[in-house]
């Protein structure tokens, strides 16, 4: 499995409030919530993403709640992957649990720009800044991780 995109950047500390506003919570169509995505930051995120394109963040993304909307409504925008400084310890795994490919990788999480194209082996780890062309190594994931992004979730992995 691999990605490539165009970069949506953001700083440190996104939280999942910035994510996905508390206020649309009173609903359960992640396609709904999904069109909410990041507004209070970025207000033509939802109108400028294409399928495909990678979210880059700095220290600490995804803090805030352990609810599984934030991850979820990223994936439902066909953002392909995360790359991160570091990412909050629940948003790390309600990520993995619903197979939303993230990477943690301090310098290209620093020297990536918003609007650069972004390539991302997931096998191997290599994330290619393609508009740079400088290459940058991420831990990959390990086997395990990899076929619960492989089967699209956690549940979809166990279930066969």
């Amino acid at each position: 499995m691999n990605a490539k995109g165009k970069v949506f950047k953001y700083g440190d500390n996104i939280d999942t409030d910035v994510i996905i506003p508390a206020r649309y919570l009173n609903t359960q169509d992640a396609k709904e919530l999904a069109t909410h995505c990041m507004e209070d930051i970025d207000t033509s995120f939802v109108q400028k993403v294409e399928a495909g394109d990678v979210m880059v963040g700095g220290w600490n993304f995804g803090c805030g709640s352990s609810r599984e909307h934030a991850p979820l409504v990223i994936k439902t925008n066909n953002v392909s992957c995360v790359i991160a400084k570091s990412f909050a310890r629940i948003f790390y795994r309600n990520s993995i649990n619903i197979g939303m490919p993230i990477l943690e990788c301090e310098e290209a999480a620093e020297e990536i720009q918003a609007g650069d194209v972004v390539s991302v082996d997931f096998k191997t780890g290599v994330i290619t800044d393609e508009t740079t062309g400088k290459t940058y190594q991420a831990e990959p994931f390990p086997e395990f991780i990899q076929n619960i992004m492989d089967a699209g979730g956690l549940m979809n992995s166990i279930q066969g």
